[in-house]
């Protein structure tokens, strides 16, 4: 119940600052084009906050953290009083309420600017993009990358770090084409360059591994069978299993890695096994008896125990100083490559490209939320701006009911010198909160079928 709480609690809190941010920026702009503001809600339904500024403005925070609202004053909603017609956001002119619309998804991109440009100063840490092995067969072979070779380049950008692997062929996913690769060996300045084709790359498929699909494994250190945590309620901690533990044994048969021990315990649920460790350099013996888990209808052993992450050795980890102008422009360049990055999946998805399935939920939201939150602010707030963008470049799409449709609306009008009529109004907002509605069902769906 504290595990469900604690994840509602992040999609809250998550969901909050973006949504927030989005219609701070509608309301700045609003306030700014002396357009009168009536209310300010972050969430939806009923209120479980409310406070009415002096200025008149109600502040308020819905129960349903999943999106917001600015509302102004509009002759078309309420009847206005003389004197504030001026004031009436309808009354305002066609470029100043452009502004207004398009000040929600500008405010989520420069939150996310900021985010980037925080991270980047204090400095970028990751693992070099040292490849341990090659797959037989696989686009990595093709393409002649060879254990211990470093991956500096994909298309002509810069990898420093497995990140920027992971993203580089992120870009690719569905692609049709070449992928130019740039390696080289520790302690050389050669830089071998290949290239391999991509026929509809890993199209459709759902929730890919690309490192993986591609056919290298990252380079890693040994894993010791050090305890790292103990599960409640499992075949470990009903032994006597404590954190720190090295398993050194199991029925006299020597363990030296983790994957040795995992191999021997999948193989013999239900079984009594004598364990040798090392507890705090004193070797000592227990007996425990191996769970049993499901998985795809297929059963195996299970202790119920985490692994203890290795050291990485120093030179694995890059770490990239920047200085505060050079953090801002890399800040100004990673939201442009997400901005674009979203678009282009975007087509790829009306074009089968890349599957469906791989649209995500509030659910979703809340796992990754607090999943990243656990592995560090970095994480977190990377995932926040990322976040900010997806939902900026979404709200653009020139659908009614988003500020897209708004600003489609507002264009025409420019152009054509007079609003769009009621009627054509009323019925594209119908369409667009039909679409929308589908969308977010499915994407729930999704969402519901990841668990």
């Amino acid at each position: 119940m504290i595990a469900v709480l604690q994840t509602l609690g992040m999609l809250a809190l998550t969901l909050g600052i973006v949504v927030t941010v989005h219609e701070f920026g509608h309301f700045w702009v609003a306030r700014r084009c002396g357009v009168k503001v009536l209310k300010f809600s972050v969430g939806f339904g009923r209120a479980i906050w409310s406070r009415t500024a002096s200025d008149g403005v109600e502040y308020s925070i819905g129960m349903l953290p999943l999106g917001g609202y600015v509302k102004m004053l509009d002759e078309r909603e309420t009847p206005v009083d003389g004197a504030l017609k001026e004031q009436a956001f309808n009354n305002r002119p066609v470029s100043q309420r452009i502004a207004i619309a398009a000040a929600g998804p500008l405010a989520n991109f420069l939150l996310a600017i900021f985010i980037y440009f925080c991270l980047f100063w204090v400095g970028e840490r990751g693992l070099a993009p040292v490849i341990g092995s090659v797959t037989p067969g696989s686009l990595a072979e093709v393409a002649a990358l060879e254990p211990g070779q470093e991956i500096v380049a994909i298309d002509g950008v810069e990898t420093p770090t497995w990140q920027a692997v992971n993203f580089r062929l992120l870009e690719r996913l569905g692609d049709t084409g070449y992928l130019e690769l740039a390696a080289t060996y520790p302690a050389s300045d050669r830089v071998y360059n290949s290239s391999v084709y991509l026929n509809r790359w890993l199209a459709g498929e759902e929730e890919p591994q690309l490192i993986q699909a591609f056919g290298i494994a990252p380079i890693r250190p040994d894993i010791v069978p050090i305890v790292g945590s103990v599960l409640d309620n499992g075949a470990a901690q009903a032994a006597g299993l404590q954190v720190g533990d090295q398993i050194t044994a199991i029925d006299g048969q020597h363990i030296t890695l983790w994957d040795e021990l995992v191999e021997v315990i999948r193989e013999r649920p239900d079984e009594r096994l004598v364990l040798s460790l090392l507890r705090e350099g004193v070797p000592i013996q227990i007996s425990v008896v191996v769970g049993r888990a499901l998985s795809d209808g297929v059963s195996y052993g299970q202790l119920g125990i985490g692994v203890q992450p290795p050291e990485w050795p120093a030179d694995m980890i890059r770490t990239i100083d920047r200085g505060p102008v050079e953090a801002f422009g890399a800040a100004v360049v990673r939201t442009s490559e997400l901005i674009s990055f979203t678009l282009e999946s975007l087509r790829k998805m009306l074009e089968g490209l890349i599957s469906p399935k791989n649209l995500s939920g509030p659910i979703t939201i809340a796992k990754v939320a607090t999943a990243t939150a656990e592995s560090g602010f970095e994480s977190y707030f990377g995932f926040i701006a990322l976040l900010s963008v997806s939902l900026g470049v979404l709200n653009l799409l020139p659908i009614p009911v988003l500020d897209g449709g708004h600003i489609m609306y507002y264009m025409i009008e420019w152009v054509s010198g007079r609003p769009v009529s009621e009627r054509v109004q009323i019925i594209g907002y119908q369409i667009g909160l039909f679409l929308v509605s589908c969308l977010m069902v499915f994407a729930l769906y999704n969402d519901v079928a990841r668990l």
